[in-house]
């Protein structure tokens, strides 16, 4: 790492969130050595003059997704790599084999469960060895989701109040959008469990990212009731018996509980054995609440069948937002977003931990949570945790990666209900 003449390297840098990421870290990266990567050097040098003064220095590297020795000498010239490229399982390979083979840390976006369960098996070993750290999800996919859970779990560490069962992060409010990048990475995982039944049962699989799946717990979260019948069992709504609310499905559930899973093994079940981890979006206790669920998860399955067959798959494309496309400034500036996770723990005792911040979760604020989490990196080594190989943002950043987000405008906190 001493002799390495590149602090950081963005690869990606001109698509939507990576020039939100690159004007994050030109404000934040005074007297480092950076560079912007990806495959056009004519529009990275057109990025590098639209952020000023602060990257002038900067220098740009083109080089190709696929282009697997030139990622490897990029890797080896710095050390800490970031990506948004995507869709990961696509492009994402060789960038990050590259970070594992010469030691260099890494971060990404992904949001895919089965490039991450992948990287687990073909490259965590890799990664090891070298002392790279790899850490996948260092967005809204899953920054607020695992760290959210991880001071839950230490609080009740604290208290002496046992380890965490029934859990449960509900989307209390969020105003933002998702980005091409992120629809074009969940049509591709469509496809791709459409044509393969083995992929279809990786995604199944609750513990899928696991890297010691025969040693995890039997069971999944267990759900409240609110519907009857048979219609209970095709939509997946349900009422939280204590409150009164109705919860419906949350699109990005399917991969952030596989991340938290996989922090509570990375840490020999920390959580807890009996962790029970879902995550839902809350639509409130008025007369229309159920209606509004059972209209997301109809809405979400019908997404979700569409991306995967081939006549509805075209017409969605030409609605969907394209990769490289996102919001205006100001609609980015109206963002935020505010998750509750309640837990009951081994010992009966119930805690709620708040999750929020004003920014676009899908924009903005994403490129805070990578940019801390890239800074992390670099500049927090002796703090962080002493692990290498395929990591989670709790179990590689953790209560580091908390205060850098707080520090900038975001709450993360826990409070003891009983």
């Amino acid at each position: 790492m001493a002799k390495r003449d590149l602090d950081i390297v963005l690869y990606g840098a001109t698509g939507f969130v990576g020039t939100l990421t690159a004007r994050y870290l030109a404000g934040r990266t005074d007297g480092l050595r950076v560079a912007l990567a990806g495959r056009s050097r004519e529009r990275l040098e057109r990025l590098r003059a639209e952020l000023g003064t602060s990257a002038e220095e900067w220098e740009v590297i083109e080089v190709h997704a696929h282009d697997s020795g030139g990622l490897r000498v990029l890797a080896g010239r710095t050390k800490v790599l970031a990506t948004t490229v995507g869709p990961y399982a696509v492009h994402g390979k060789d960038v990050v084999r590259a970070c594992a083979e010469t030691g260099t840390h890494y971060a990404d976006l992904t949001g895919e469960v089965l490039f991450v369960r992948w990287s687990v098996h073909e490259v965590g070993p890799v990664a090891e060895a070298s002392g790279a750290r790899i850490v996948h999800a260092c967005g809204y996919d899953s920054v607020p989701s695992d760290l959210g859970v991880l001071l839950l779990a230490r609080r009740a560490a604290a208290d002496g109040a046992g380890t965490l069962g029934d859990t449960v992060l509900a989307v209390k409010s969020a105003k933002g959008g998702f980005s091409g990048g992120t629809v074009h990475s969940a049509r591709n995982q469509a496809i791709v469990a459409a044509q393969d039944p083995a992929a279809r049962r990786v995604l199944s699989d609750p513990h899928a990212l696991s890297p010691r799946r025969q040693d995890e717990p039997k069971g999944g979260p267990r759900r409240s009731t609110g519907l009857p019948g048979l219609l209970r069992k095709l939509v997946p709504v349900d009422r939280d018996p204590q409150t009164g609310r109705w919860n419906g499905p949350f699109v990005m559930a399917g991969f952030n509980t596989r991340i938290v899973r996989l922090s509570n093994t990375l840490t020999q079940w920390s959580y807890g054995r009996d962790l029970r981890y879902r995550e839902v979006v809350d639509f409130g206790s008025g007369p229309l609440s159920p209606l509004l669920a059972g209209g997301m998860a109809i809405g979400l399955a019908g997404g979700l069948a569409g991306l995967s067959w081939g006549p509805t798959r075209a017409v969605l494309d030409r609605v969907l937002p394209k990769p490289g496309e996102g919001p205006s400034e100001a609609q980015m500036a109206a963002g935020r977003f505010r998750m509750e996770i309640r837990s009951t723990t081994t010992t009966g005792a119930k805690y709620v931990a708040t999750v929020a911040a004003p920014f676009d979760p899908g924009y903005s604020g994403t490129a805070v949570m990578l940019g801390e989490s890239v800074l992390s990196l670099l500049q927090d080594g002796d703090r962080l945790p002493d692990r290498a190989g395929v990591l989670t943002p709790a179990t590689a950043l953790g209560d580091v990666l908390v205060k850098r987000l707080r520090d900038q405008g975001f709450t993360l906190e826990v409070e003891r209900l009983t």
